[in-house]
């Protein structure tokens, strides 16, 4: 990537976030969705101002991403997680298992199997914690009570990941069947 495309594409980028995250706050949606409705944009379904070279500025997203789960990181308090434990484990396993039972219900009674209901179950009820805690924090709610009930949540969520990560390959369909029923969930014996 030239220099020029460089700066190019960092000057898009940094236009379309200074237009549109001050438009999004102001109307009570969010940074984090203002960002969201700036790469829409500028996007290859969009404007297409970029498009496929987006991918070269990936690394530079990725590395966005770790420094705002660091700035998450610094803002827990030890001694306030260890106070929260409860409601962490309570909360987010409560919510955890209750959208695992309901979804993989909802997926047998679909007919799915049972591996990939389950495999749906454990995926749908995760959400984003460095965007709920951005967002907790931008609205003034994390020292609330219900905004440390989500944070709870959130935390358990991510903590969950990785037994989840390690489950699904168990649960992937077996290999030796390759007909199209199968890619629905059919059981294949």
């Amino acid at each position: 990537m030239s220099n020029e495309n460089l700066f190019f594409q960092a000057f898009v980028y940094l236009t379309a976030a200074v237009i549109t995250v001050p438009i999004s706050k102001r109307l009570g949606l969010g940074s984090v969705l203002g960002y969201l409705i700036a790469g829409v944009i500028i996007g290859p379904f969009g404007l297409r101002l970029v498009g496929q070279e987006g991918q070269d500025v990936m690394r530079f997203a990725e590395f966005g991403v770790v420094m705002m789960l660091f700035l998450v990181g610094l803002q827990l308090q030890p001694d306030l997680l260890w106070r929260m434990r409860m409601p962490i484990v309570g909360l987010g396993g409560l919510q955890m298992i209750a959208n695992v039972v309901l979804l993989s219900g909802v997926g047998l009674l679909l007919g799915l199997s049972w591996q990939t209901a389950l495999a749906i179950s454990l995926i749908l009820p995760l959400s984003s914690t460095a965007i709920g805690v951005q967002t907790l924090t931008e609205r003034g709610l994390m020292r609330t009570p219900g905004g440390q009930s989500a944070f709870s949540v959130l935390l358990f969520q991510a903590v969950a990941v990785i037994p989840i990560l390690a489950l699904l390959p168990l649960l992937a369909a077996n290999p030796a069947c390759q007909s199209d029923r199968d890619i629905f969930g059919d059981y294949c014996g």
